[in-house]
């Protein structure tokens, strides 16, 4: 007997706003093939439930209620003023190239003439990419097939991706300043965006790349965000991503990254001031000798959701990967890791360990951990933990002995806690930028 599983009514909205925008969408030809068998192969599998093992914290299916509409820009009308605003003065003021992308159009890129594309970097819309005959090299990568309803989010992706940055960075390069890609959602009215980044570290080059994620206002928004990165022989990347979307926001993050051999891949992500954030990471060990590096920190406030789930996959000898996340959770609110390394038969010598931390500063707080590893090689280095706790009272009371004030204390504690994923970032200034904004957010009074 056929069992048929009932379309929720997101599934329903999201077939029917397909159709409704297809043709407007970037991109003919193969372009379109690959979005209509993308959205055929979600209408099979749908989106993810308690059901799929990835999705176990972080039900999509139980929580998208409602489909909103694709968010618009009128480059004419949009005050360039407002982006420094929705930063915030700790980002505003870095010295970075600007690529300024707003309700999922680009807007413009703002950089020194010192700095301008082709000396160490190309960058391109995607939107403009789509069209032209020399964006068959991305044949593959939009074409690459759903396996379950786990793949919902990047599925989706492929289908309503309205634009995004395809940046290569040329070989034995280095960009002057970080690369700093601006996503900025702004109306007021519900809306989602959906963007695809492609970028290219080609061999022996390295570049720091801040990729921000913010919203203006309190409207609900939808953001669906992939990012695909191959990293060439002993190319290196730091990449730092933010997002703060507010906490009516729902957002989808994918990762996918290819390290090449002798290549680095240095992560970092924080994710705050958001309703519902999926970060999810999937990173492939393409070549011997390879390093990858991921700090996480989730700073919930009341109600909030944030979720960090990745796959490691060491195919090759030698690789190393180190991820430590750390999670400050207040009233009502989730945080979620989920980490899986695994260590084909080939890939001797792996060094692999995984550290997750919760601080949970209130009773209803929730953190659910599920650190794996999956090893078919016998001469490996591999390990996991994860803990879970309350702010130490006599520690709060010895800091308040020495005449700090209790909410004080307390936020120097939380502090010191996020810190060491902080001290991850190698860039000096964009480490402090964002500190502050962690600082900023403790002082808040968020939890």
């Amino acid at each position: 007997m056929n069992v048929v599983v009932s379309k929720t009514k997101a599934e329903q909205q999201l077939a029917e706003q397909f159709e409704a925008r297809a043709a407007r969408l970037p991109g003919a030809g193969w372009v379109r093939e690959a979005r209509r068998k993308a959205i055929g192969a979600f209408a099979a599998f749908g989106l993810p439930s308690r059901r799929s093992e990835a999705w176990r914290y972080s039900d999509l299916r139980a929580r998208w209620k409602q489909v909103f509409a694709a968010a618009a820009l009128d480059p004419g009308t949009f005050d360039p003023a407002l982006i420094d605003a929705a930063l915030g003065p700790e980002l505003a003021k870095l010295d970075c190239i600007r690529m300024l992308f707003v309700n999922g159009t680009f807007l413009r890129a703002e950089m020194p003439a010192s700095e301008a594309p082709g000396e160490a970097y190309r960058f391109d819309p995607l939107s403009s990419c789509l069209g032209q005959p020399s964006a068959d090299w991305m044949r593959p990568i939009f074409q690459r097939p759903a396996r379950s309803s786990e793949d919902a989010a990047l599925t989706l992706n492929t289908a309503f991706m309205s634009d995004g940055a395809v940046l290569a960075v040329l070989e034995g390069k280095t960009p002057a300043r970080p690369l700093h890609l601006v996503f900025l959602t702004a109306g007021e009215a519900p809306a989602s965006s959906v963007m695809r980044n492609l970028i290219e570290v080609r061999k022996g080059a390295s570049a720091v790349i801040l990729e921000t994620h913010v919203a203006m206002g309190t409207a609900p928004c939808h953001t669906n965000s992939a990012t695909e990165i191959r990293l060439h022989e002993a190319a290196r990347v730091e990449h730092i991503r933010l997002v703060r979307e507010g906490p009516a926001a729902m957002h989808l993050g994918t990762l996918t990254a290819s390290i090449g051999a002798n290549a680095r891949y240095q992560a970092f992500q924080l994710a705050l001031d958001s309703g519902f954030v999926r970060n999810g990471l999937n990173v492939a060990f393409d070549g011997p000798g390879g390093r990858f590096d991921l700090a996480a920190v989730m700073l919930a406030g009341k109600g909030e959701h944030i979720d960090t789930t990745l796959v490691v996959e060491h195919k090759l000898p030698g690789c190393t990967s180190r991820e430590l996340v750390k999670a400050v959770l207040g009233p009502a609110s989730q945080g979620v890791f989920q980490g899986k390394v695994i260590v084909a038969e080939d890939a001797q010598k792996s060094d692999g360990k995984q550290m997750a931390q919760a601080l949970l500063l209130a009773e209803d707080a929730e953190f659910d951990s599920k650190p794996e590893l999956e090893i078919y090689a016998d001469d490996v280095i591999c390990g996991h933990g994860s803990t879970a706790a309350q702010i130490d009272e006599e520690l709060l009371f010895y800091c308040q002995s020495r005449g700090i004030p209790r909410q004080a204390a307390r936020a120097l504690l939380i502090e010191a806690f996020v810190g060491e994923a902080l001290d991850k970032i190698d860039n000096d200034e964009i480490r402090a930028a964002v500190g502050a904004i962690a600082t900023d957010w403790l002082n808040a009074g968020k939890v």
